[in-house]
């Protein structure tokens, strides 16, 4: 499975990267209602760290993010996989193909986390030239402040030919 279109489906939730129920079950190609049977079968196997149920202002407010918010009528809010989760997840969905999506969502996570590693990195870099470099930072933060205040005056007085 390709590791773009997993990683479209993880979102940020409670500052935990998660998975929602329906779109794992739609990997998994089982209905919703059978991974939340599973997963309510084995609730030792997901303490709060691996799986939690969303609230409903959490759904409502990941409702506008997701592509097709339609959703119908959902009677039970949606379990939110952490990693850990969804690794877990394997045992109790006992299929090759569960498997299989398991481990390309693994790499997904994996793949994300590096990434946000990356761009901590490239913070911390930007932050340690702003600190060796004050004046020059300063100066530059002057210009870019000075242009912005240029596109924005629009009581300028217009100068050039006239027809």
């Amino acid at each position: 499975m390709e590791i773009e279109i997993i990683k479209n489906k993880i979102f940020e939730i409670r500052g935990q990267k998660v998975m929602l129920d329906f779109d794992l079950a739609l990997l998994y190609n089982i209905e919703t209602k059978r991974l939340k049977e599973a997963v309510r079968r084995n609730t030792n196997r997901f303490p709060e760290d691996f799986m939690f149920e969303l609230t409903e202002i959490e759904f409502n407010s990941l409702r506008s993010q997701i592509a097709s918010s339609n959703r119908g009528g959902t009677r039970y809010m949606p379990f939110a996989f952490t990693e850990q989760g969804v690794a877990m997840l394997s045992s109790v969905i006992n299929s090759e193909k569960a498997i299989e999506i398991n481990i390309s969502i693994i790499r997904a996570f994996v793949t994300i986390r590096q990434f946000t590693l990356t761009y901590s990195e490239l913070k911390d870099r930007i932050l340690a030239i702003e600190n060796q470099f004050p004046d020059i930072y300063k100066a530059l933060n002057y210009l870019v402040d000075k242009d912005a205040d240029a596109k924005n005056n629009t009581d300028r007085i217009k100068i050039g030919y006239k027809k």
